[in-house]
């Protein structure tokens, strides 16, 4: 096998950087601030007010309104206080909302969530709905936006952390996910899959036949480049592990990571250049999507092509046993 270059769904940096110019002198959103943005949206809608109403309440305009839920505008822990009280937001919730306040320039975002992550990842989601181009690298598993119902149903099932009666919420929450592939103006969309995901079968031949079959049904759409890191290649500059790039026309990048327990969200300038350096390099080294549709479909015939016959000699093998 070749390996090559082609950078397919590939924007040149500066296409998609968002001016950090603004005119009317608001602030640079955050992850943080933006997170704050939509749970204040969603405190307003719960209480069933509009911006208008809102801001009639409050005695203030309608932009202020909207630059607060948009997060450009809130860093005053007084105007979140008074937006959360009109609200009837109360307890726990409108701490938590005045805690989040106080941190809205802190660059980048930790969340802990104890023992397990919990079924909706909102933060994620939000900037995958809000993206124009992700860019995805994984090491050890179909990227989750690619991932069929029975792949994801194994995969959970296998998750340490997660009891068997939150199996099937998790599949539907991340099989919702996949909504962002068709949305009417889909975000670009570049998967960087090494080699060793083709080839563990996660939940057996069937299931991963049916998802390589998927992963080739998807690879042909106009939104979406999906490329193969080839084992043969030994060490990549991918090898510390899986990560997610987004970029925005109305703010900065982000990078998410995930862990067991954890995601961050990274937002520096530096750390996001670290990562398109990663990119550039897996692009360099990553089969084209030509070569990579081939591999699939190899491994597809190879490894899980017959299937059947595996499947009825297995269930052969039972009742004997039996």
């Amino acid at each position: 096998m070749h390996r090559s270059g082609g950078q397919s769904n590939w924007p040149a940096d500066n296409r998609l950087a968002p001016s950090s110019f603004d005119p009317m002198g608001d602030r640079e959103t955050t992850v943080r601030s933006r997170e704050l943005g939509e749970e204040l949206r969603a405190a307003m809608n719960r209480a069933g007010l509009t911006g208008k109403e809102a801001a009639r309440e409050l005695g203030w305009s309608e932009s202020r309104i909207s630059r607060l839920l948009s997060g450009k505008r809130g860093g005053a822990q007084l105007d979140v206080a008074s937006f959360l009280a009109v609200c009837r937001v109360k307890g726990a919730d409108r701490d938590r909302l005045l805690r989040l306040c106080g941190e809205l320039d802190t660059p980048g975002w930790l969340q802990q969530f104890g023992s397990r992550l919990p079924t909706q990842l909102s933060t994620l989601i939000d900037h995958e709905d809000k993206a124009v181009c992700i860019r995805d690298f994984q090491l050890a598993m179909v990227p989750g936006l690619l991932q069929t119902a029975d792949y994801a149903h194994a995969l959970i099932s296998a998750t340490a952390n997660v009891p068997r009666a939150e199996v099937q919420s998790r599949v539907a929450a991340r099989l919702r996910r996949r909504n962002v592939l068709v949305r009417p103006r889909p975000a670009l969309f570049t998967f960087f899959v090494h080699e060793f995901v083709l080839r563990l079968p996660v939940g057996g031949r069937s299931v991963m036949s049916e998802q390589l079959h998927h992963l080739l049904q998807l690879s042909v759409r106009p939104s979406i480049s999906l490329r193969v890191v080839p084992s043969g290649m030994g060490a990549h500059a991918g090898v510390a592990g899986h990560f997610k790039l987004m970029e925005f026309t109305a703010f900065p990048p982000v990078v998410y990571l995930e862990s067991e327990t954890s995601t961050l969200f990274l937002e520096e300038p530096v750390e996001i250049a670290a990562y398109r350096q990663v990119l550039r390099a897996l692009a360099e080294t990553a089969l084209d999507e030509g070569q990579s549709r081939e591999l699939i479909a190899t491994l597809a015939v190879e490894l899980y092509g017959d299937r059947d016959n595996h499947d009825d000699s297995a269930r052969a093998g039972r009742t004997g046993l039996a």
